[in-house]
């Protein structure tokens, strides 16, 4: 028998930028930057693992009947998956991967897909409406004479 489906589920959020577990409802989930992306629960005797995917994509997973919608949250596109039904864990890993996707900063997710993290740009000074450039305060038209 392999490890437990908790274990591997840390294997695989825990290796993402920043993640984090902690203990939410009695259950164990997983964060980044503190927002839920992934989680594993006993709901009614059944261990399940949660995910949030794309709307689209979630509609097609449910049909499968190791998939069920969360409970509270599956209009927002969070599944919940039989970990009996675990067939492949890379299955489960591009679950997480699309969930964290979803979640992370989009620099962290840019991490993952193999960039740097990108550098906060500072915003441009803002001018006042109706404010001139120092560049045009000081240049005269070329040409033009004061009389």
């Amino acid at each position: 028998m392999g490890s437990s489906p908790l274990t591997e589920m840390r294997r695989i959020c825990l290796a993402l930028p920043e993640a984090t577990e902690t203990m939410t409802w009695g259950q164990p989930h997983f964060r980044v930057r503190g927002k839920i992306f992934a989680g594993c629960g006993d709901h009614a005797g059944t261990l399940t693992l949660g995910f949030k995917l794309e709307r689209e994509h979630a509609d097609v997973a449910i049909r499968e009947p190791r998939f069920a919608r969360a409970p509270y949250v599956g209009q927002h596109g969070w599944i919940s998956m039989d970990a009996k039904g675990v067939r492949d864990w890379g299955e489960v890993r591009a679950l997480v991967l699309e969930s964290y996707r979803l979640i992370a900063p989009k620099a962290l997710w840019a991490v993952v897909r193999g960039g740097k993290a990108a550098e906060k740009k500072k915003p441009a000074a803002r001018r006042k409406p109706g404010a001139r450039s120092p560049a045009s305060r000081t240049r005269k038209p070329s040409g033009a004479s004061r009389r």
